[in-house]
């Protein structure tokens, strides 16, 4: 029997669903024990307070949270942010399935913009015109 793959996590190495949920709950708020973070998690997903224990440890080993000692508890908080983290997942997915061809990546960003609404798709129209301004600006320096 073939067993159906999960397609949330189809990269190796990156992060799993209760990960994510930690990293969630330590962006909101930063600074928490494990038993503050398990608190957060959603109740349909409430995994036991070892598992978010050896979650953290996981991100804290994997250099996406960072730890201070609180009496006999850590108190932890991420070190990296949203944006970087998904720069940096974006990145990896990119460079495992690129092509060759630029156009594959440009009409992925385009195609994830325009299934999330108008404004998205706007939004990336600005920072493209943005960019180019700034690379224009450059090109007039040298």
């Amino acid at each position: 029997m073939i067993r159906k793959r999960s397609s949330s996590n189809i990269l190796p190495n990156t992060l799993g669903e209760l990960e994510l949920l930690v990293l969630e709950a330590l962006w909101q708020q930063p600074h928490l024990d494990a038993k503050m973070v398990c608190s957060r998690i959603p109740s349909h997903k409430q995994p036991s307070l070892n598992t978010v224990q050896s979650t953290l440890e996981r991100l804290y080993k994997k250099g996406l949270v960072d730890r201070i000692k609180n009496g006999h508890a850590y108190s932890y908080f991420t070190s990296v942010s949203r944006s970087n983290l998904l720069g940096r997942l974006m990145g990896d997915v990119i460079h495992l399935l690129h092509d060759g061809r630029l156009e594959t990546i440009l009409s992925s960003f385009v195609n994830v913009a325009a299934d999330l609404d108008e404004r998205s798709l706007n939004d990336l129209e600005a920072l493209i015109a943005r960019k180019k301004r700034e690379l224009g600006e450059g090109e007039g320096e040298r």
